[in-house]
């Protein structure tokens, strides 16, 4: 992915970012909180070497202490020093666990030695600082003997030069840093979730993705309308609309499509819920008010709704036609303009498939197209059932709607196959529920919707 595409997906997941930052800060401040106060003392000592009273001695001597002062850092923590603290202490505690709550370090190109202590009583602290280090001048005067047990006079001294205090303020928990700390956590951990989870996510969101699953092209994006359902008939409730506006932009880009074969198409998608009976309504609409003639046939014959959007009576239809009950002639009844006439599904029959695939209904969609400029043909759902995919064999081929952020990439590219399979031709894609605002709607289509500019053909 480009940066781009990542600032996008941040973008569109900001709450989520924020929400586990913020739970990141919450475990942060809960666990800073429950920890019990620690105070930290610090002793130093001061090594040097007592060996010749000339310059060059001297100078010797310093280098020999130098040297040897890291060695004498790393003896603090060793139960050699560590044992007789904890006797001159009198504390019940092993030296091994003191070990951890001590650390020894050496000042660079010096030649003193800091002894901290963490303790969660200040004044143990500061005693057990003072001590360690009495421990480790003794320790290291005895080391360094003649002979190895005191007797001779060491040529190295340890002088204590600060001497520990009781600290007046702990020093850990650092509540600030923590809250810090776990606040980059718990944003590193957001920013990765939902880039993951985009990276797992099959649906269809952008014109990127159609892309990944098929070459066909890309006729039109609709908005997304929340209140679609209420006003379906978005064309004529509100002319001005950016989604009137987009279904005209859907007929522009229709007329590139071969019509001079078969001036038919079946609207059509991969399941149900994706806008195709209103995007077929919209779409009829606007080329009528082209002025082309259109012929609207609901050939949704399980589940039929073009007479239940249009307010018109859908009691006798379609399936009349196909069992001879009646003539198209008869029930094709005009809407709002001469230019669209509608034939509703009628009936529901047991053996949709069958009647949808019969040489009655070839006959019908050839008499349609004679006598119409273009012919569109509500069909059920490709995936669930055969029916649109017969039709779109015996017409000019299907336009399949796909829903921005529902519809699966592998759910559309099952619907494409079955239209291959049976040899019928995919003139398009149709995008609907395309988000008004927001990281997708600029990024995906590079452009914003609402833009309330005059149609071309006007």
């Amino acid at each position: 992915m480009e940066l781009r595409e990542y600032v996008r997906i941040l973008r569109r997941n900001w709450a989520i970012i924020v929400a586990v930052t913020l739970l990141g800060v919450g475990v942060a401040a809960a666990w800073s909180l429950s920890r019990t106060p620690e105070y930290r003392a610090q002793s130093t000592v001061f090594v040097s070497s007592q060996a010749g009273e000339s310059i060059a001695e001297l100078e010797q001597g310093s280098s020999f202490t130098q040297s040897r002062v890291a060695t004498y850092a790393n003896l603090v923590t060793t139960p050699i020093v560590l044992d007789p603290a904890v006797e001159t202490l009198d504390v019940d505690v092993e030296s091994a666990d003191l070990a951890a709550h001590v650390r020894a370090t050496v000042v660079p190109n010096t030649s003193l030695i800091t002894i901290a202590v963490t303790d969660t009583d200040p004044e143990r602290a500061a005693d057990t600082a003072n001590a360690v280090a009495a421990s480790l001048a003794a320790t290291v005067e005895a080391l360094e003997s003649a002979d190895g047990s005191g007797g001779t006079p060491s040529p190295v001294r340890l002088t204590p030069v600060h001497a520990a205090r009781a600290p007046q303020s702990p020093s850990g928990p650092n509540v600030r840093l923590d809250l810090l700390i776990g606040g980059l956590i718990g944003a590193a951990v957001g920013m990765g979730a939902v880039v993951l989870r985009t990276a797992l996510d099959t649906r269809i969101s952008s014109a990127r993705d159609l892309v990944a699953v098929s070459d066909r092209p890309l006729l039109g994006m609709i908005p997304f309308d929340r209140k679609a359902k209420e006003r379906p008939l978005i064309v004529q409730d509100e002319p001005l609309g950016p989604r009137a506006e987009a279904f005209r932009a859907l007929r522009t880009n229709l007329q590139f499509l071969d019509l001079d074969t078969r001036p038919s198409f079946v609207i059509t998608s991969s399941e149900a819920g994706e806008g195709k009976s209103t995007t077929l309504i919209n779409l009829a609409t606007v080329l009528a008010d082209a002025g082309r003639t259109v012929a609207l046939v609901d050939a949704d014959l399980r589940r039929p709704r073009v007479a239940a959007l249009l307010g018109i009576e859908g009691g006798a239809g379609l399936t009349d036609v196909l069992i001879g009950r009646a003539t198209a002639e008869e029930l094709l009844a005009p809407w709002r303009t001469s230019n669209l006439r509608v034939l509703p599904a009628g009936t529901i029959p047991p053996n949709p498939s069958e009647l949808l695939d019969s040489a009655r209904m070839r006959s019908l969609l050839t008499a349609l197209e004679r006598e119409f400029d273009i012919v569109l043909l509500d069909a059920p759902p490709l995936l669930p059932v055969t029916d649109a995919a017969i039709l779109a064999k015996e017409t000019g081929g299907a336009i399949v709607v796909v829903a921005a952020g529902r519809t699966k990439t592998t759910q559309l590219a099952a619907a494409l196959a079955t239209l291959d399979t049976v040899g019928a031709k995919t003139a398009g894609i149709v995008m609907t529920m395309v988000p008004l605002r927001g990281p997708d709607a600029q990024h995906a289509f590079g452009y914003r919707y609402g833009d309330r500019h005059a149609d071309s053909e006007k």
